[in-house]
C-alpha cells in the first residue's frame, strides 16, 4: 500500500468508485499479501443493489455461497449462482445468479428458495446461513442451513434451484454444553485415518462465547464431531468468533472466520486438524461504506484466473453482500 495514502483513503476510494454494484477500484498502491501467503483483497463493490430486491424482508443479509455451475447442469440461469439470505425472522434462503464474478448478479424471481417453514419437517423461527457444495459422485448439490440457530439442516438439488429437504445434520446435543450450532460450511477434505471425505467447521456456543468447531463425514450426510474447540478467539484477542471457511495452501490446511471486532482472521488448523497456530488478521475491514467496520463470512471463487472473495459487510442485522478482488 502506498505510505503516502491512509488505508481508508484507499479503500474510501474504492467504495465511492463501486458503490452502485461491481466496478473498477483504481486504488492505486502495492498490496501486501496476508499471512501464509495469502493474497491481499480489495474491496471492488457489490453483486446487486439491496434495496432493489425484491424478496428482502429485513434489510439485511448475510452468509455468501458462490458456486460455478456452468460445468455441473446444463442450462444454468448464469454461469455463477450466489446463495445467501437475511437473518432475523423470517430469514429465508435467497440466490441470485451471474455470469462473472466481478458483474452484477440477477435476483431469483421466486426466491426465498427455501423458506422458515417446510411441511412437515420444520416451522421454525428463521432459516439462514446456506452453504452449497457439489457432490460429483452423484450429481447433486449439498445444501447446509440453519433454523433455529442450535439446528444445522440439509437438503439436495439437482439443478442448485429446487431442493429436497434431507434432514438435520448438527444439532447442540452433539456438542456437550453448547447453546448454538450454526453457520456451518462443509468441505471436501481427508482427514488421516478417519476415512472421510468432507469435513464441516462451524460456530459452536459454549460458555457464552464463540468458538470454532468441526466434523467429518463419508458421505456429506451423516457426520462424526470433535468436542474440543478447533479454534478458540482469545489468541487473536477476540471473545467471539464465526462463520468459518476451510483454505489449503502451502501444503497444509487453514480456517478463516471473523471476530467480534469486525476483521477476519486466519489459523492453520493442519491437514490433520490438529494444530491452532494463530496468524492474525487475514482481512481487515473497511471504516468506508459497506463494511463500516466489520467483514464476515467469507465465501471465495476464481473467475478467468482471478481470485474473489464474497463476504458480508456491515453492522450485525444492517449487512449486505460485497465483493472483494485479489490484487
Amino acid at each position: 500500500m502506498n505510505p503516502s495514502l491512509s488505508r481508508r483513503q484507499l479503500l474510501a476510494a474504492g467504495a465511492a468508485a463501486a458503490a452502485g454494484g461491481l466496478g473498477a477500484a483504481a486504488l492505486g498502491g502495492t498490496a501486501h499479501a496476508a499471512p501464509a501467503g495469502f493474497p491481499t483483497y480489495r474491496y471492488l463493490g457489490t453483486p446487486f443493489t439491496k434495496a432493489n430486491l425484491r424478496y428482502n424482508p429485513t434489510n439485511e443479509l448475510i452468509f455468501p455461497c458462490i458456486r460455478g455451475v456452468y460445468d455441473k447442469i446444463s442450462s444454468p440461469l448464469g454461469r455463477y449462482y450466489l446463495y445467501y439470505a437475511p437473518h432475523d425472522a423470517p430469514g429465508g434462503i435467497c440466490l441470485a445468479y451471474g455470469d462473472s464474478l466481478s458483474g452484477q448478479f440477477t435476483e431469483y424471481p421466486n426466491n426465498p428458495i427455501v423458506s422458515n417453514v417446510w411441511s412437515p419437517h420444520y416451522s421454525v423461527s428463521h432459516v439462514s446461513s446456506p452453504h452449497v457444495i457439489w457432490n460429483a459422485a452423484n450429481s447433486k448439490f449439498y445444501m447446509y442451513f440453519h433454523g433455529e440457530n442450535n439446528t444445522t439442516r440439509m437438503a439436495w438439488s439437482t439443478d442448485g434451484v429446487n431442493f429436497t429437504y434431507f434432514g438435520r445434520v448438527l444439532h447442540t446435543g452433539v456438542i456437550p454444553g453448547s447453546t448454538e450450532t450454526s453457520y456451518a460450511r462443509v468441505f471436501e477434505h481427508a482427514v488421516p485415518g478417519l476415512g472421510n471425505k468432507y469435513v464441516m467447521v462451524f460456530m459452536g456456543v459454549t460458555n457464552g462465547t464463540r468458538k470454532i468447531f468441526w466434523g467429518w463425514s463419508a458421505d456429506g450426510k451423516t457426520f462424526s464431531f470433535d468436542p474440543t474447540p478447533l479454534v478458540t478467539p482469545g489468541p487473536d484477542g477476540q471473545t467471539d468468533i464465526a462463520a468459518p471457511h476451510l483454505l489449503k495452501r502451502n501444503n497444509t490446511t487453514y480456517v478463516v472466520y471473523h471476530g467480534n471486532g469486525g476483521d477476519m482472521f486466519l489459523t492453520e488448523v493442519g491437514n490433520s486438524f490438529d494444530r491452532e497456530v494463530h496468524l492474525g488478521v487475514f482481512h481487515p475491514a473497511m471504516d468506508a461504506w459497506p463494511d463500516r467496520g466489520r467483514a464476515a463470512a467469507a465465501s471465495f471463487g476464481t473467475d478467468g484466473g482471478v481470485q474473489y472473495m464474497f463476504y458480508e459487510a456491515g453492522p450485525r442485522l444492517d449487512g449486505t453482500i460485497a465483493v472483494a478482488r485479489a490484487v
